[in-house]
This record gives structure tokens, sequence and C-alpha cells, in this order.
């Protein structure tokens, strides 16, 4: 669907705080509509209700103690993405996923075709991210944010600050991803062992809703899309916890 200047219209869903598995079953559903040609590109924002960690499709190690955190008060939730990569703990951070057609090349070429909106969008409020370099421990690693491979988006000092999956399906793609704002870093040592860094204070000052007010501005910029406020409507909500 394109308006009167060509541009292509995509459906903007304002931030959601959920559990992670009604997230999961959310990005799911998007994709599946768009190749069902029922829903066109999707950008949205979300956050987990309760804390949780969630685990890539293909990793199946993991330690048992996951199983039984809590988090103020809470359990922690253990959910399954249905895209790649290590484990990633939800808590004091910002999600993104968007639903899309149309991109050519390999995996990573994707990747640097999407990843450009958020590097466009963090340097509008002053903060420079670059590709991240995988290195022969991530295969290692229970912990998405131990390593920065060439999808994820690291900081000047290589402080991994955004990491991100697919799913590719049918020439349409799935890309979600974190962004780690105020993590609480005695939980990140409880989940993970070992010292977390904070991000820097140049993170810290932007709200959740600059943030995602530049990240569409330079989406829309980048991927010549106009992205219009459309939230999810109780029988879609309803469709999609009936889906899976």
């Amino acid at each position: 669907m394109s308006n009167s200047r060509g541009n292509l219209v995509g459906r903007l869903i304002p931030c959601l705080t959920a559990p992670g598995k009604l997230q999961m079953q959310i990005d799911r559903w998007l994709l599946q509509e768009y190749l069902a040609h029922r829903q066109p590109p999707t950008l949205r924002f979300y956050q987990w209700s309760p804390a949780a960690i969630s685990l890539g499709y293909h990793q199946r190690r993991y330690p048992d103690s996951w199983q039984s955190l809590s988090y103020h008060g809470e359990p922690i939730d253990l959910v399954r993405r249905p895209t790649g990569g290590r484990a990633v703990l939800h808590q004091g951070e910002l999600t993104y996923s968007i639903v899309i057609g149309g991109l050519l090349g390999s995996k990573l070429a994707a990747y640097q075709q999407l990843c450009e909106f958020l590097i466009q969008g963090w340097r509008s409020l002053g903060v420079e991210l670059s590709y991240g370099a995988k290195g022969k421990e991530y295969r290692d690693q229970a912990n998405c944010f131990a390593t920065a491979t060439g999808a994820d988006l690291v900081l000047a000092d290589g402080y991994k600050f955004i990491g991100n999956a697919q799913l590719i399906r049918d020439g349409a793609l799935l890309q979600h991803g974190s962004m780690r704002l105020r993590p609480n870093l005695d939980l990140c040592q409880t989940v993970f062992g070992g010292a977390t860094a904070a991000p820097p204070a140049e993170i810290q000052t932007h709200s959740t809703a600059e943030i995602m007010a530049a990240v569409t501005a330079a989406a829309s910029e980048v991927l010549n899309i106009n992205w219009q406020i459309q939230p999810l409507s109780g029988a879609e909500l309803a469709k999609i916890q009936a889906s899976s």
C-alpha cells in the first residue's frame, strides 16, 4: 500500500507492556499476517512485564537456575523467541520489532539494511553506534550481550548496546532487538554471573518516548515508509492469544 507521494504505508503499533509469551506471539502473528498479505510492514516497540529471559530458537543449554528466578517478588519468565541468537534478559530495556519484505542479499546484508534506521535514530540523539565483530567465543556464551556479532550495535568503546535477531520466511523478515537502557546490574550478575557494566550516561538521559520517536522517524526516512499509528485491537489480541 502506498500513499499519494509514493511512500509505502506501514503500521506503527504503540508501545505495549505485556508478558514475554504474548510479546513473542504478537511478533510471530505479525509475520504470518504479513506473509498472508493481511498486514503491511509493521514497526512496534514493547517492554516485558514481568521481567523475562528470552532464549534463542535453537538455544537448548542454559542454567537450571533460570527456571526459578524472581525479580521484585515476581517470577522471571523464561520464553523462547522465534529468532536465533543467545539469551537476553528483558529488564530495564526497550525492545523494537519490525516485519518487512523486499530486502535483498545475505542475512547479514539484511541486518545492515535494517540496522541503519537504528543507527540514524540514535545518532539524532547524539549517540554513535557501529557494528560488532563476532568472536570465536560467541558459541560458548549463554548471554547474548556477552559478545557482539556483526548483527549487533555497539558504542564507540565497544559496549554492546543493541542485540538483534532475525527470522526470514518466504522473503519476509521479522527482526527484533533489545536496547539496554537502565538494566539492574545486580540482576544481570545473578542471571549471567560476572560483573556487568552500566550503559553510559548518554544513553540513560533519554526517555523512552524520545527514543521511540527518534527511531520511528529514522525508520520512516531510511525505509521510505509512512508509519500510521494503529494499536492492536481487542479482536486481534484475541486471535493472537488463540494462535499458539
